[in-house]
């Protein structure tokens, strides 16, 4: 069987940006988010299975210093670095599955768009929240995008999990407080369109 990386790498190597469903131009979603909490410029921030997302552009565009992408697909990230170009070397590049991934700092932004809710055992999810747990300082913010109980229950192939307000909640109460929760519709390349779930979180 298809390990997990392989399943990502061939992805990224056989189709380009805007033949996968989770494209967007511009995250304003996820920056509307971030904007909330008034960072500071020097703030650490993490874009969790950011693959070749453009969220780095944006944060880089608005002077943010401490930017991280993680992924399971160097392929992902290698993209992201071809786009940006030169600026790809203010930006922390990692390769690694999101579940053996080692903290290098504290966050004070943890973001995933559409990571998190390819983890379905309890195991992988259980290892998931110990890792942001442990790699968000105290105070620090959480955002997270999974589909909702109304989107797809797969996406690229692969079996999803779909929450709701009170289910993504619970995963994480444990060391976070919820701040809000939105539902919004995003239309793929494809003009079809999913339902995702947005949740906030401060550590405690």
């Amino acid at each position: 069987m298809e390990s997990r990386k392989q399943h990502w790498e061939t992805i990224f190597t056989s189709k380009t940006p805007n033949e996968v469903s989770w494209f967007r131009e511009y995250p304003k979603t996820s920056i509307e988010f971030m904007e909330l909490f008034n960072l500071p410029l020097t703030a650490n921030i993490i874009d969790v299975g950011g693959g070749d997302s453009k969220l780095a552009d944006a944060l880089l565009y608005k002077g943010y210093k401490n930017i991280w992408v993680l992924d399971i697909s160097a392929a992902a990230l290698e993209r992201a670095k071809n786009r940006l170009g030169e600026k790809a070397g203010l930006v922390h590049w990692i390769v690694s599955d999101i579940t053996e991934f080692e903290p290098p700092v504290q966050f004070d932004f943890w973001h995933d768009r559409a990571a998190f809710h390819f983890l379905t055992s309890d195991e992988a999810i259980s290892k998931y929240v110990a890792i942001a747990e442990a790699g968000i300082r105290n105070k620090g913010y959480l955002v997270l995008g999974t589909f909702s109980e109304n989107g797809p229950e797969k996406c690229s192939g692969l079996q999803v999990q779909q929450y709701n307000e009170a289910s993504m909640s619970a995963r994480f109460e444990i060391a976070f407080d919820r701040i809000k929760c939105i539902t919004e519709d995003h239309t793929t390349p494809f003009n079809t369109v999913q339902n995702f779930l947005f949740c906030s979180f401060q550590k405690k």
